[in-house]
């Protein structure tokens, strides 16, 4: 889901750690979170990988898995999410919980396909452009209230009101007629969208998009309570009465947040009666060991020990695929002195990812030479980024607007999230050396708290940031639209190619597959030789512990409503 968050500041426990709390606490793609507990991506692929049917109880025998225990409760390690508020999240931390809470019209299914919500059906004109969904009679909100049309609309006119001030509306809902209007202040309703009866609702797109329906399983398009959040506008969602499997039971800030099971859940019953996410901190192996959590990220400190097979924990060591994610250091095209490409250029061919993934982090990752991930939708290995070099590096350096005199070259500063005082990952501080080695340019680190680091992002407040991305759905679009377009709010490097921006939007009404994945891996070749990032890793296979009794923990390549699957037998 969106940032990855895109993780969490996890950076204390470093980058695998970090990854391991990704798939831990999954976000909404979108950008990951800090490290700490664990993000993931969101959406669902025509054509799923093989792994996405995969589940942390997969090796163990199905005769032995016994029956779903109604009264069971599931613990595990997590952070505070930055929001519970769907409208306003761009996280993946936050999207974890969100997803469990709340619903919109359509959802994704543990095959990672996009399926009915509240929306039981949906019919699309012949011209790909209006919508119509129709309603469950069933579906009601956790007080029992039943979800209307009206609900839908008000929801959608809610987010896209500008005083909401959701950072990412306009990427996810902007395909809607009327919605860029009403963001703009000329319009007070949603044109697109219309009323058809209580049970049914109509929206219509400015031009066929085949990811259309895809957007709509991101928060900014799930359905709130307007008794709610009108009866307590500014903390309406610390008691939220959303739609999902799971109710907000219980949040104590940097203590524990409890979901309980929503009896009444459209789509069945979770299996569990009570989800905790202890937010105190910890040390995960120790609390994994004392029985007091289910699951645990694995260190690569822990690794070669709970790999030996003689290991009392080897049998409930799993091993999670890799989420469609990437991270990367994002570059202020506007702030000097990245706003020359030739430098941008010289600091991508200054880093040996090769040697930071193979030495600093275990070959737990793969280094990044493009933006999209390996076996995504569109992913095409002949589009290349960098390779080291850095005799090449000095040379672009010394061709740049800043010459050879390197105090000509204004002071860099990259910011991270994380709480004063911890320590920033090993990686980021190997690639800080290199910079240092093989160009003669220092950078330095600044730290910020990851609920304001998100608002500063937003708000372009950085010269340089490490931050990743995690697909909120299976398309092209949701890295190289949405992150790159000029227009798109979400282009938080501030990156501007009217080549690029032409390929972006032909790609957004081409109905063929193939020729939209053409387009999208010529966007993305011009994107890696401007170089408004530094890819980093790809997201590589990851270790963690799951106790035998629990089933169906799932291990998606995004971010899904999950814990509903969920079960626990007697140990």
């Amino acid at each position: 889901m969106k940032t990855i968050n895109p993780i969490t500041p996890i950076k204390a426990m470093g980058i695998f750690a970090a990854l391991i709390a990704l798939l831990l606490l999954a976000a909404c793609g979108g950008e990951a979170s800090p490290p700490t507990a664990a993000p993931e991506p969101t959406t669902a692929p025509t054509q799923p990988p093989a792994a996405a049917e995969q589940t942390a109880d997969d090796a163990a025998p199905a005769e032995n898995r016994g029956s779903p225990r109604n009264t069971a409760r599931f613990v595990q390690l997590f952070v505070d999410p930055p929001t519970l508020d769907p409208h306003l999240t761009t996280d993946a931390t936050s999207a974890r919980i969100i997803v469990e809470v709340f619903g919109g019209l359509v959802t994704i299914d543990r095959n990672l396909e996009i399926v009915p919500d509240l929306a039981e059906s949906w019919s699309v004109s012949q011209d790909g452009r209006v919508y119509t969904f129709h309603l469950r009679p069933d579906a009601v909100f956790h007080d029992g209230k039943p979800v209307t049309a009206r609900d839908v609309q008000w929801s959608l006119e809610r987010v896209t009101n500008p005083l909401t001030e959701s950072p990412v509306v306009d990427q996810y809902l902007g395909d809607i007629v009327g919605v860029k209007e009403k963001l703009a202040g000329d319009s007070l309703n949603i044109s697109g969208v219309r009323l058809i009866d209580e049970h049914t609702i109509e929206i219509t797109i400015d031009q066929a998009k085949s990811y259309f329906l895809a957007k709509l399983t991101y928060p900014t398009g799930f359905v709130l309570d307007q008794e709610n959040v009108d009866a307590s506008p500014r903390n309406w969602f610390r008691e939220p009465n959303g739609t999902g499997p799971f109710r907000l039971a219980e949040y104590r800030v940097g203590e524990t947040l409890k979901l309980g099971r929503n009896e009444n859940y459209h789509l069945g019953p979770p299996n569990l009666e009570e989800v905790e996410f202890i937010l105190s901190g910890g040390t995960q192996m120790l609390m994994y060991e004392n029985d007091e959590i289910h699951i645990a990220g694995v260190s690569l400190a822990d690794l070669d020990r709970l790999s030996d097979p003689d290991s009392d924990l080897y049998p409930e060591l799993r091993t999670a695929p890799p989420n469609f994610s990437v991270n990367y250091i994002g570059l202020n095209v506007n702030e000097p002195p990245l706003d020359d490409v030739k430098v941008r250029q010289a600091l991508n061919l200054a880093i040996d990812k090769q040697e930071i993934a193979s030495i600093v982090l275990g070959d737990l990752v793969e280094p990044a030479d493009g933006i999209l991930p390996p076996n995504f939708p569109g992913y095409d290995e002949s589009v290349r980024g960098y390779q080291f070099d850095p005799v090449r590096a000095k040379q672009l350096l010394s061709e740049s607007k800043y010459g050879n005199d390197l105090g000509n070259i204004p002071p860099i500063t990259i910011t991270t999230p994380g709480s004063f005082g911890a320590n920033v990952s090993l990686d980021m501080e190997v690639v800080l050396q290199m910079w240092e080695r093989n160009l003669g340019i220092t950078a330095e680190f600044q730290q910020t708290e990851y609920a304001t680091f998100l608002k500063d992002l937003h708000k372009g407040r950085f010269q340089m940031f490490d931050i990743g991305w995690i697909a909120d759905y299976p398309d092209p679009e949701n890295f190289l639209d949405i992150l790159f377009h000029s227009q798109s709010t979400n282009n938080h490097t501030h990156y501007s190619n009217p080549e690029v921006d032409s390929l972006l939007m032909q790609a957004r009404i081409e109905t063929d597959a193939q020729a939209r994945y053409a387009l999208y891996n010529q966007a993305e070749q011009q994107i890696l030789d401007d170089a408004p990032w530094v890819p980093l890793w790809f997201d590589g296979e990851s270790k963690l512990l799951v106790k035998p009794n629990v089933h169906d923990y799932l291990l998606p390549p995004l971010i899904i409503p999950r814990l509903r699957y969920v079960y626990l037998t007697e140990e």
